[in-house]
């Protein structure tokens, strides 16, 4: 029988000298000084969760525990680097061996140790998305898929299909049913695909992202003595933003926490937002099953919010039935006005009133910087940039391009230029690239072609394009897709001049592009909706040249200024989706087209879908705790969508969730 013998630990010299009490609330004091074992922290919107996490690894060093003995897992590097850096300027200690970083670094240095037992060596590459996409097309090709005759999907749109299959643990027949109906009867040969793709990985000695994460937890899992070594160093992990954890994340903090180690999860379960990309919630809310012996933690102080912006958000998220129990309390006295509610008449109408409101609250002291406007999806940004522009108030968008500079935009509008500009090269080849067998050699061959044509030179436009482009030299398999687009060409085009601007887009993406962007994009929904959005633009125009002049001043204005940083106006108002405005904060906040359909999402109304309109309450309520001083609530009452006339729109049904006594009103008036 063995002799157990316990080593105690050595008492350190120079330690940080916080006075934990002196620098936490009650709340975080508690779980910064949490006994070892599992412990899982509910830290609510601006309740300093990272000053949380940074004190409990300085409560720890303090406590003599070697900096090798801690793991800090996070999700982005830049929230690991301000992580240890705090850290570092807490504690007068060498805190180099600590292992602090994202998941997927983490992984990698794991591998980078251990990557002959599964098959790569240690000088293994990774590869970006763009090797990635080269990959993919060397392995199509070896899979010898017949494409000519059905669109395949592209190499984009299957690299992100085998990402959600990996980290989702969903299989690939599932996520076609569920995310990719339309690939559905490409099944076979995207499993063909997928099967090569990884065999390829191996024989190049190179790993995707994703793989960073799924061979180091198969490495652990095979590997017990490998596992064990692992857990034995690391005796306290410590994990960030635990709600956006997905399933090979959660295994993989499941196999390196070992028994008698202890494992802090900080989270806020009301804000888990990513499932899209297959984070899963029930990975926080499952914690104390999974771990019985976890203490729970709530961190409910807000230093962000005034106590009004704090009323109305735990009201928000009151409906949601799949959550901790948590009421936010605001450190901060109460400001000088309520959450203001706001229902304007249609689109232009929130742009105007957004707008004007911008600038009086610049008179009124308020910095451009300190201002967002924030919404569910991207193109509904588009009338408030052209609102922004026409008044010159400068804007970043953090939510992606430019409405008018993204590739779809771009590629319908080349439809539009071609057909009222005959010699417009540029156009022809970006319309002619968007069809299966046509590289830029075929679009400059066929583009010679039709330059050579005296239709190229006329002033009136053909009567049919789709006689004249079938005598072009159009490679074999692209035929019948160039047919199409000869038929589309010729409904652009009426018998007293061109079609109406709005009747050419619709005729474009139900001709050709939807199917292009089907299998070109794996964000196709989004896509699709700001098209729509672009021909409700495009429909208070009658004259097309004038509509794509205003498109393309609005590219023009909208670019990249050029000249040196000091040259460039620093002061701009921020618009951004709600995702990419997690975890940041602004004294004033905007969120606009509050009408169901918009936010919520119109395909979550339509799935009937308990858990996906929860989880949009949850963005709704990410929104509104982004508010520091000031919160606008708008919604137009109209939407004008072309073809359908104009919809009237229900308020969200997320502002019934909210008591009326905890807004304000405000009837807008004038002339619009």
């Amino acid at each position: 029988m063995a002799r157990k013998y316990t080593l105690q630990r050595p008492t350190t010299s120079g330690g940080s000298g916080i006075d934990f009490a002196e620098e936490l609330n009650e709340q975080q004091l508690a779980a910064v000084s949490s006994p070892p074992g599992p412990a899982l922290v509910i830290a609510g919107a601006g309740s300093g969760k990272t000053r949380t996490l940074t004190y409990r690894v300085a409560y720890l060093l303090d406590r003599g525990i070697e900096p090798r003995n801690i793991l800090l897992l996070t999700f982005t590097n830049k929230a690991a680097k301000e992580m240890l850096e705090r850290v570092r300027s807490l504690v007068p200690r060498d805190v180099s061996e600590m292992w602090g970083g994202t998941f997927h670094s983490v992984g990698n240095r794991i591998l980078r140790r251990h990557a002959e037992e599964i098959g790569f060596t240690k000088s293994f590459s990774i590869m970006d998305r763009d090797d990635q996409k080269s990959l993919m097309n060397t392995v199509i090709a070896e899979c010898e898929i017949d494409t000519t005759a059905r669109r395949f999907p592209k190499p984009d749109v299957l690299i992100s299909i085998f990402s959600l299959i990996e980290n989702t643990g969903v299989g690939l027949e599932d996520l076609l049913e569920e995310r990719y109906p339309y690939f559905e009867e490409w099944a076979e040969e995207i499993a063909r695909v997928e099967a090569r793709y990884r065999v390829k990985k191996r024989l190049i000695n190179s790993m995707d992202f994703d793989d960073l994460l799924v061979l180091t937890l198969q490495l652990l899992q095979k590997n017990e003595e490998l596992r064990s070594l692992y857990q034995r160093r690391f005796q306290y992990v410590l994990v960030d933003e635990f709600q956006d954890t997905n399933y090979v994340q959660s295994e993989l903090v499941d196999l390196l926490v070992g028994e008698g180690q202890s494992l802090m999860v900080v989270g806020d379960d009301a804000q888990s937002i990513y499932s899209w990309r297959g984070a899963d919630m029930d990975n926080i809310l499952s914690f104390p099953e999974r771990y019985p012996k976890a203490q729970v933690y709530r961190i409910e102080k807000n230093y962000r919010s005034v106590p009004e912006i704090l009323e109305l958000s735990n009201s928000a998220i009151k409906a949601n039935r799949h959550r901790f129990e948590k009421d936010l309390q605001a450190a901060r006295e109460g400001g000088a006005m309520m959450p203001a509610l706001v229902s304007l008449e249609d689109p232009n109408s929130q742009a105007h009133f957004v707008a004007q409101r911008i600038l009086e609250l610049r008179e009124e002291g308020v910095e451009l910087e300190e201002i967002a406007v924030l919404y569910r999806a991207h193109h509904q940004s588009m009338t408030l940039q052209m609102e922004l522009r026409n008044r010159g108030i400068p804007f970043q968008i953090t939510s992606g391009l430019r409405f008018f500079e993204q590739a779809h935009i771009k590629d319908v509008a080349a439809f539009m230029r071609f057909v009222t500009n005959r010699r417009d090269e540029v156009s022809f080849k970006r319309m002619a690239c968007l069809l299966p067998g046509i590289g830029a050699k075929s679009a400059d061959k066929l583009w010679r072609g039709w330059a050579d044509s005296p239709h190229a030179a006329a002033e009136v436009p053909p009567t049919a394009f789709s006689d004249i482009l079938a005598e072009l030299p159009v490679p074999r398999k692209s035929t019948s897709h160039w047919e199409q687009l000869g038929h589309t060409l010729d409904e652009l085009v009426r018998d007293d001049g061109f079609a109406r601007p709005a009747d050419m887009i619709f005729s474009v993406l139900e001709g050709v592009y939807d199917e292009v962007m089907r299998e070109s994009f794996d964000n196709y929904e989004h896509r699709r909706s700001d098209l729509e959005e672009l021909m409700s633009y495009a429909d208070r125009f009658d004259d097309v040249l004038e509509c794509l002049a205003q498109l393309s001043l609005m590219s023009a204005v909208d670019g990249d200024p050029s000249g040196s940083k000091a040259e460039l106006d620093s002061e701009q108002v921020v618009l951004s989706s709600v995702h990419q405005a997690k975890g940041l904060e602004w004294r004033v906040v905007f969120v606009i087209s509050l009408t169901d359909g918009m936010f919520p999402n119109g395909r979550v109304l339509d799935a009937d879908d308990e858990y996906m309109l929860e989880e949009e309450r949850r963005l709704f309520y990410v929104a509104i705790t982004r508010a520091k001083d000031e919160l606008y609530l708008t919604y137009p009452q109209i939407n004008p969508k072309s073809y359908s006339g104009e919809v009237i729109q229900r308020p969200s049904r997320f502002l019934d969730d909210c008591p009326a006594e905890l807004m304000e009103e405000w009837q807008v008036s004038g002339e619009w």
